[in-house]
Protein backbone atom coordinates (compact mmCIF):
# COMPACT_ATOMS: atom_id res chain seq x y z
CA UNK A 1 0.00 0.00 0.00
CA UNK A 2 2.61 2.37 0.83
CA UNK A 3 5.04 2.21 -2.31
CA UNK A 4 1.70 1.75 -4.31
CA UNK A 5 1.07 4.98 -3.02
CA UNK A 6 4.26 6.49 -3.75
CA UNK A 7 4.09 5.12 -7.14
CA UNK A 8 0.56 7.16 -7.52
CA UNK A 9 2.37 10.23 -6.39
CA UNK A 10 0.41 10.05 -3.13
CA UNK A 11 1.64 11.56 0.05
CA UNK A 12 2.84 8.99 2.70
CA UNK A 13 3.09 10.24 6.18
CA UNK A 14 6.77 9.03 7.64
CA UNK A 15 5.01 7.41 10.58
CA UNK A 16 3.56 4.98 8.19
CA UNK A 17 6.48 4.35 6.46
CA UNK A 18 8.86 3.84 9.54
CA UNK A 19 6.39 1.32 10.52
CA UNK A 20 8.22 -1.09 7.91
CA UNK A 21 11.10 -0.90 10.22
CA UNK A 22 11.49 -2.74 13.65
CA UNK A 23 11.37 -0.40 16.54
CA UNK A 24 15.05 0.00 17.55
CA UNK A 25 15.35 1.27 13.32
CA UNK A 26 12.21 3.53 13.69
CA UNK A 27 13.35 4.50 17.31
CA UNK A 28 16.32 6.64 15.27
CA UNK A 29 13.64 7.99 12.21
CA UNK A 30 14.10 11.60 13.37
CA UNK A 31 17.30 11.77 13.28
CA UNK A 32 19.03 9.75 11.21
CA UNK A 33 16.74 8.35 8.34
CA UNK A 34 15.32 10.36 5.25
CA UNK A 35 11.52 11.67 5.81
CA UNK A 36 9.28 10.73 2.78
CA UNK A 37 8.72 14.57 1.18
CA UNK A 38 12.23 14.93 1.05
CA UNK A 39 13.33 12.31 0.06
CA UNK A 40 10.72 12.26 -3.10
CA UNK A 41 11.93 16.18 -4.13
CA UNK A 42 15.40 14.62 -4.08
CA UNK A 43 14.46 11.65 -6.11
CA UNK A 44 12.62 13.72 -8.58
CA UNK A 45 15.25 16.72 -9.10
CA UNK A 46 18.36 14.03 -9.58
CA UNK A 47 16.09 11.67 -11.89
CA UNK A 48 14.47 15.03 -14.27
CA UNK A 49 17.31 14.57 -17.44
CA UNK A 50 15.70 10.85 -17.50
CA UNK A 51 16.46 7.37 -16.32
CA UNK A 52 19.29 8.53 -13.88
CA UNK A 53 21.73 5.98 -11.62
CA UNK A 54 21.39 7.38 -8.28
CA UNK A 55 24.04 6.27 -5.98
CA UNK A 56 23.10 7.29 -1.83
CA UNK A 57 26.04 7.88 0.33
CA UNK A 58 25.47 6.19 3.41
CA UNK A 59 22.34 4.53 2.76
CA UNK A 60 21.43 3.55 6.20
CA UNK A 61 18.00 1.32 6.04
CA UNK A 62 17.54 2.62 2.52
CA UNK A 63 14.58 4.61 3.23
CA UNK A 64 15.84 7.43 0.52
CA UNK A 65 16.29 4.61 -2.03
CA UNK A 66 13.33 2.96 -1.26
CA UNK A 67 11.15 6.26 -1.84
CA UNK A 68 13.38 7.25 -4.79
CA UNK A 69 12.91 4.06 -6.52
CA UNK A 70 9.16 4.05 -5.82
CA UNK A 71 8.08 7.74 -7.31
CA UNK A 72 10.62 7.88 -10.09
CA UNK A 73 12.10 6.16 -13.30
CA UNK A 74 15.65 6.50 -11.74
CA UNK A 75 17.97 3.57 -10.41
CA UNK A 76 18.59 4.23 -6.92
CA UNK A 77 21.83 2.45 -5.38
CA UNK A 78 22.60 2.57 -1.56
CA UNK A 79 26.13 2.28 0.06
CA UNK A 80 26.27 1.71 3.46
CA UNK A 81 28.78 0.20 5.85
CA UNK A 82 26.18 -1.84 8.42
CA UNK A 83 25.31 -4.97 7.07
CA UNK A 84 22.43 -5.89 9.22
CA UNK A 85 21.05 -2.31 7.45
CA UNK A 86 21.67 -3.76 3.71
CA UNK A 87 20.17 -6.64 4.84
CA UNK A 88 16.77 -5.11 6.11
CA UNK A 89 16.94 -2.65 2.87
CA UNK A 90 17.24 -5.41 0.64
CA UNK A 91 14.08 -7.38 2.27
CA UNK A 92 11.78 -4.26 1.99
CA UNK A 93 12.68 -4.16 -1.82
CA UNK A 94 12.17 -7.62 -2.28
CA UNK A 95 9.25 -7.96 0.15
CA UNK A 96 7.44 -5.44 -2.00
CA UNK A 97 9.26 -5.77 -5.35
CA UNK A 98 10.85 -2.64 -5.88
CA UNK A 99 13.24 -3.73 -8.95
CA UNK A 100 15.31 -0.32 -9.46
CA UNK A 101 16.72 -0.67 -6.47
CA UNK A 102 20.27 -1.80 -4.94
CA UNK A 103 21.81 -2.04 -1.93
CA UNK A 104 25.44 -2.54 -1.59
CA UNK A 105 27.33 -3.34 1.81
CA UNK A 106 30.98 -1.06 1.96
CA UNK A 107 33.12 2.02 2.48
CA UNK A 108 32.41 5.41 0.25
CA UNK A 109 36.13 5.23 -0.48
CA UNK A 110 35.65 1.78 -2.37
CA UNK A 111 33.14 3.27 -4.72
CA UNK A 112 33.78 4.66 -8.15
CA UNK A 113 31.89 7.72 -8.40
CA UNK A 114 32.06 7.46 -12.22
CA UNK A 115 29.63 4.92 -12.51
CA UNK A 116 26.37 7.49 -11.14
CA UNK A 117 24.90 9.96 -12.82
CA UNK A 118 23.59 11.69 -9.52
CA UNK A 119 24.34 11.63 -5.44
CA UNK A 120 22.60 12.03 -2.65
CA UNK A 121 24.21 12.68 0.64
CA UNK A 122 22.25 13.29 4.03
CA UNK A 123 25.59 14.17 5.87
CA UNK A 124 26.14 10.78 6.65
CA UNK A 125 29.43 11.31 7.98
CA UNK A 126 28.35 13.60 11.04
CA UNK A 127 27.84 10.21 13.47
CA UNK A 128 32.07 10.73 13.43
CA UNK A 129 31.55 14.20 15.55
CA UNK A 130 28.05 13.68 17.16
CA UNK A 131 27.86 10.90 19.33
CA UNK A 132 24.76 11.65 21.24
CA UNK A 133 22.39 9.39 19.33
CA UNK A 134 24.29 6.21 17.60
CA UNK A 135 22.85 4.09 14.94
CA UNK A 136 24.65 1.15 17.05
CA UNK A 137 28.16 0.55 18.08
CA UNK A 138 29.44 -1.58 15.25
CA UNK A 139 31.45 1.44 13.65
CA UNK A 140 33.82 2.53 14.79
CA UNK A 141 33.44 6.66 15.04
CA UNK A 142 36.26 9.11 15.08
CA UNK A 143 36.22 13.30 14.08
CA UNK A 144 39.39 12.53 11.88
CA UNK A 145 37.33 10.32 9.96
CA UNK A 146 34.76 13.54 9.05
CA UNK A 147 37.33 14.98 7.96
CA UNK A 148 39.02 12.15 5.91
CA UNK A 149 35.81 11.14 4.29
CA UNK A 150 34.40 14.62 3.57
CA UNK A 151 37.52 15.38 1.36
CA UNK A 152 37.39 12.31 -0.30
CA UNK A 153 33.45 13.13 -1.47
CA UNK A 154 34.33 16.29 -2.48
CA UNK A 155 37.47 15.34 -4.69
CA UNK A 156 35.48 12.53 -6.34
CA UNK A 157 32.58 14.49 -6.98
CA UNK A 158 34.90 17.50 -8.56
CA UNK A 159 36.10 15.05 -10.84
CA UNK A 160 32.62 14.32 -12.09
CA UNK A 161 31.08 15.28 -15.75
CA UNK A 162 29.45 18.58 -16.48
CA UNK A 163 25.53 18.47 -15.61
CA UNK A 164 26.21 16.00 -12.82
CA UNK A 165 23.66 16.60 -10.47
CA UNK A 166 23.45 16.20 -6.27
CA UNK A 167 21.32 16.57 -3.75
CA UNK A 168 22.54 17.50 -0.33
CA UNK A 169 20.38 17.45 2.95
CA UNK A 170 21.50 18.91 6.29
CA UNK A 171 25.16 19.07 4.59
CA UNK A 172 27.58 21.58 5.96
CA UNK A 173 28.39 22.86 2.22
CA UNK A 174 31.80 21.42 2.60
CA UNK A 175 31.69 18.11 0.87
CA UNK A 176 30.38 20.09 -1.94
CA UNK A 177 33.09 21.67 -4.52
CA UNK A 178 33.18 24.67 -6.58
CA UNK A 179 32.35 23.18 -9.30
CA UNK A 180 29.32 22.54 -8.45
CA UNK A 181 26.56 25.25 -7.99
CA UNK A 182 23.44 25.47 -6.57
CA UNK A 183 20.33 24.86 -8.40
CA UNK A 184 17.67 25.06 -5.70
CA UNK A 185 17.00 24.90 -2.36
CA UNK A 186 13.51 23.24 -0.58
CA UNK A 187 12.77 22.51 3.43
CA UNK A 188 13.95 25.91 4.69
CA UNK A 189 17.31 25.58 3.10
CA UNK A 190 17.67 21.86 4.75
CA UNK A 191 17.67 20.30 1.00
CA UNK A 192 20.14 22.08 -1.32
CA UNK A 193 20.04 21.51 -5.10
CA UNK A 194 23.51 21.01 -6.41
CA UNK A 195 24.97 21.02 -10.62
CA UNK A 196 28.16 21.01 -11.63
CA UNK A 197 29.41 23.69 -14.19
CA UNK A 198 32.84 23.21 -14.80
Amino acid sequence: MIFKALRSNIDVEDSLFNDLYPSHIKDLADRHWTPVAVAKLAAEYLVQDGKKKVLDIGAGVGKFCLVGASCTDGMFYGIEQRESLIKLSTDIAEKYDIQNVEFMHGNISEVNFADYDAFYFYNSFYENIDTSCPIDDLIPTDTKLFKVYTRYLKNELNQLPIGTRLATYWGTWDEVPRSFELDGSACNGMLNFWKKTV
